[in-house]
Parts: structure tokens; sequence; C-alpha cells
């Protein structure tokens, strides 16, 4: 489905101000903001928002964070070709080594060093190729965890390419289950665990939350990795707390650093006791425990 780019061109404060305003208001739903310098000795800037769909849904939203902010120019539209642009982004990016795990593309496979547990995730249509600081910082804590602990049974929800999930699997031999709300990502992920040979520990199924038949068999889970958004995330915690084992733990992520005191708050109501913070890149990795 094509992009529709949304944008404006402001000067100066007020065009940063409307930058940081849009990403507030939008950051919980996944919307790509970004703000371009085009004239520095004007300082002008152009703030773009991009929507994938329903984009005078979007625009009268952004017209209604923006109205308090006086003398902005009215929004333009740009229709984007129809091109996958995370697999045009991530072509020829070099492998990420996080903790013990090594993940590339098939460009990259040579340059494994011993020790290192490959994953291959190619560029695709599925979030999680490793590059992101919220799915390095979540390979980093996985590997920590599993170096502390040994889980019988684990979930990745929102799973989007499996890389989390085959990092479990391949690092502790145990059941992993991955699901996703997005058909598409589901079957990504299925491929994903074929090509790095995981399918004897790890089941790929498509499912909103918890709510799913399979979930309700493998709970509770000794080991839960959430790698979505802060909102969604607060708003799980009762169904987190449902379907971890006493002792369990969660690795949660998808979370900036200024909402991290929100998530753990919204956790440790749910009697889950914050063990340890990743930080890198503005976001942050938090390891609860049930």
């Amino acid at each position: 489905m094509p992009q529709t780019r949304l944008y404006f061109q402001s000067h100066g404060a007020l065009a940063r101000q409307a930058y940081e305003r849009l990403c507030i208001a939008f950051e919980d739903d996944g919307f790509a903001v970004a703000i371009l310098e085009l004239n520095e000795e004007q300082d002008l800037h152009e703030v773009s928002l991009y929507a994938d769909d329903d984009p005078d849904g979007v625009e009268a939203r952004m017209a209604a964070v923006l109205e308090p902010l006086d003398d902005l120019p009215d929004i333009q539209r740009e229709t984007l070709p129809d091109i996958d642009w995370v697999s045009r982004s991530l072509e020829g990016l070099p492998a990420v080594r996080a903790g013990h795990f090594f993940i590339h593309g098939a460009h990259e496979e040579k340059r494994r060093h011993a020790g290192e547990i490959p994953i291959r995730i190619e560029a695709g249509l599925a979030f999680g190729t490793g590059h992101h600081g919220t799915t390095a910082g979540c390979l980093e804590m996985i590997d920590r965890e599993l170096k502390a602990r040994s889980p019988r049974n684990a979930l990745d929800l929102g799973t989007g390419s499996a890389v989390l999930a085959i990092a479990i699997a391949k690092r502790a031999r145990i059941p992993v289950l991955a699901t996703d709300i997005d058909a598409t990502a589901t079957r990504v992920a299925k491929a994903n665990i074929r090509v790095n040979q995981a399918a004897a520990w790890v089941d790929a199924i498509t499912a909103t939350g918890f709510h799913h038949p399979l979930i309700g068999r493998r709970t509770p889970f000794d080991l839960i990795v959430a790698n979505i958004l802060a909102r969604p995330l607060m708003e799980l915690a009762p169904d987190m707390a449902r379907h971890t084992a006493p002792g369990g733990s969660l690795i949660l992520s998808g979370i900036l650093a200024r909402q991290r005191r929100a998530v753990i708050a919204a956790y440790v109501g749910q009697r889950f006791r914050h063990v340890t913070t990743l930080w890198k890149d503005g976001w942050v990795t938090i390891l609860m425990r049930r």
C-alpha cells in the first residue's frame, strides 16, 4: 500500500516545537515523524509525518495537535511509490553483534567469530533485523538472562521477524512460541525460523495479545519477551501477570527512555520486580521478575 507523506515547512523554534508535538502525539501509534533542515542560513525546516492509511484522519489529528501553534502553514500531501522501504534502506547493512548473537544477512555470513550464535535475518517486511536499539537491547538482555537462568518455555510477543524467538531457541534449546498481530509478519517469521533451522523449537502464530488457544495450552511461561510499544505494554501488564510463571522473567522493550518509569510502575502494580534496565540509542530494555 502506498504511503502518504503529510508535511509543512516552517522556521526555527516553531518547526522544532511542531516536530516535538507530533512525536509525542503519534509515537504510540508507530507513525514515522521526521524533521529536515532545508536552508541553514534561513533556519528553514520541513516536518513530515508518514501515514500508511487514512491520510484524511491522520491529517485531521495533525491539525488538532498543531492548532495551539500560531503561524504554521497548511499541511501538504505527497503520495509515495509502493516500495518496500525497509528492504531498500537495509540492503547491505553490516551484521550486528549483540551479546553472543551474530545477526547477519547472507552477504555477511562468513564474518561470524568463533563462539558466536549466528542468526540469519534478511531485510524484509517484518520488524527486527537487530539494527534498531530496541532489538539489539532485547538480544543483549536475552543473552544475559539465559546465562543466569534456565527457563523451560518462552513466549515472544509481537515477534516481527522472529529474531528474538530464534535467539532464545538457539541459546537455550527450549520451546518458544512466537506471536504477532500481523499475518504477514507471521509468514516472515516462519520463513526465518526455517532458514535458521529452529523449527524444532519455535512455533509462530498470528494472535492478538494473549488471545489464542495455543497460548492457553503453553501457559505459564518462564520467560516472556515483548518488543512492542510503551502504551500496549502497560495495557498488557495484567495479562502478562496471568501468563508468567512464579519466578518468571519479562524482557520489555520498544520503550523510550522517558517512558521507562511509567512502564515499570504498571508492572510493579502487577507484582513484578524491576531487575535492571539496559539503555541504548534513546531506548530502554527492561528486565522484570515475577
